[in-house]
Parts: C-alpha cells; structure tokens; sequence
C-alpha cells in the first residue's frame, strides 16, 4: 500500500510538468505582440510628421500599452514557471531580474491586478484623447450618447479594477500579518 501510495505521490508531483506548455504558449504570444508592436510602429512613422498630436499621443500609447501586456506576461511565465513547474537556473546570469524566484503566488496576483489596472489606465486615456476626434466627427446626438456610454463604462470598469486591487493588496497584507502574528505565539 505505502507503494502505490508512493507512486501516485511521484505522478502528482510530476504533473506539474503539464503547466509547461502553457508557458511556453505565454512565451509565443509575447512573440505574437512584438509582431503588433513592430506593426504599429512602422504605421505609425512614415505619418509622424503629417499626424497631429493627437493620432502621435494614440500611436504612443498603443505602444506603451502594447509592452505592457508583454511584460504583464514575462512576470506570469517566469513567476508562475517558478512557483508551479520548476526553478530556473540563472542565478549567477547578469541580467537576470532581482525579483525573479521571489514572487510568490500572493505576489504575482497583485503584480497581475497591478498590470491590469496599469493596461486600464492607458486604454481609459486613449480613450479620453481619443474623445475629441470623436466628438468633432458626430453629426447626431444619438451618437454622441453612444460614444459617452461607452466612456463611462470604460471608467466604471477601470475604477473597479482599482478597487480589486487595493483590496487584493489590503487581503495580501492582512493574511501576512497574520502569519508574522502566528509566528511570535
């Protein structure tokens, strides 16, 4: 019985093995968004002395959106790898980041909601510059309540991501307390 017991715990273990792929799919859609970035930027430059300020500003912030995600997904594969499949092994490389292998689980959660709120924020500002060639190109009121809709949707969304987020933080903080609490009794 100890045996089969023994057995099941090894599968168990090595199961873990199965994230792999997954974060190897992270890795290739970090590839797929430098191809959009790259895409975006070569629109972008042949226009940029013509553009007014406006379509510069939107042109900008696609990109800094754009490697937002990217690097919301290199902390999801590194710090998930680690936490779930198997250590790296670069500690003695120079470029290798000092948070990485000390994030854990609760840490990566409020990177991620940090990531998003940050990703809702540009998208709520391209929103807002976006907003006046809109506005310039309605004709009809009913359009004009579409458009304002949608924006205060945006905003509502964006404001209960914050919210999510000082609450995982607060959660965060109090669960460690709690254990450094735990410790000295």
């Amino acid at each position: 019985m100890k045996k089969i017991e023994k057995t099941l715990e090894i599968f168990i273990f090595n199961s873990r093995w199965l994230l792999a792929p997954f974060y190897l799919g992270l890795v290739i859609a970090i590839g797929m968004l430098l191809v959009k970035f790259t895409q975006e930027f070569t629109h972008i430059l042949p226009h940029l002395l013509s553009a007014d300020e406006s379509e510069v500003i939107l042109a900008v912030l696609t990109l800094v959106d754009i490697s937002l995600v990217a690097s919301l997904l290199l902390i999801i594969v590194f710090s998930g790898y680690e936490n779930f499949v198997s250590k790296i092994d670069t500690a003695d490389h120079e470029d290798r980041p000092e948070w990485m292998g000390k994030v854990d689980f609760s840490g990566l959660k409020v990177k991620l909601i940090a990531s998003i709120v940050a990703i809702s924020a540009i998208e709520l500002l391209k929103s807002f510059v976006n907003i006046s060639i809109v506005i310039e190109d309605l004709s009809s009121p009913a359009q004009w309540t579409v458009s304002d809709t949608k924006l205060a949707w945006k905003v509502g969304i964006h404001a209960m991501l914050v919210v999510s987020g000082v609450l995982f933080a607060l959660m965060d903080r109090i669960a460690e307390s709690a254990k450094h609490l735990h410790r000295k009794h």
